[in-house]
């Protein structure tokens, strides 16, 4: 399940893509998004920490996306909020741990079938940039627009 930390990263880089080059800030950003400022505050120093954010101060500052957005894929920010995306520790790439109960990994339903929701999972976020989800948006809301 997705963490409300990275659903608020993920909602935020969205709308932080649509104001490519200019700096939001963040009172701005929690009142479009409706997440609460404090929370938001802290997620976006985990973005701009990771390198995904870059941060102006004074006047006209606020917070911008640190490279293009093309460049930026969900599966990075989940990760970066929620750790693997394996529901098992078993079937996990970045942190694998073999479980104490199962006697062999090779022949376990579990593990078999936890692998391919996180082969699945990682296709999905892995293959989807801020860039592509932001057309995805838009053509999602001319169509819901058009009816």
């Amino acid at each position: 399940m997705l963490s409300k930390k990275a659903k608020y990263a993920i909602k935020a880089l969205i709308r932080l893509a649509d104001h490519q080059g200019e700096p939001v800030r963040i009172a701005d950003l929690a009142r479009t998004e409706q997440i609460p400022p404090k929370f938001l505050e802290l997620i976006l120093l985990g973005l701009r920490n990771n390198g995904v954010l870059q941060s102006r101060k004074g006047k006209g500052g606020g917070y911008l996306l640190a490279r293009d957005p093309a460049k930026i894929y969900l599966g990075q920010i989940v990760r970066m909020f929620d750790g693997p995306l394996a529901p098992v520790p078993c079937a996990s790439q970045t942190a694998y741990v073999p479980c104490a109960d199962c006697r062999n990994e090779a022949v376990c339903g579990v593990h078999l079938a936890m692998k391919e929701v996180r082969d699945a999972t990682a296709k999905v976020l892995d293959g989807t940039s801020l860039a592509s989800l932001r057309r995805k948006v838009d053509r999602v809301a001319l169509l819901d627009h058009n009816r």
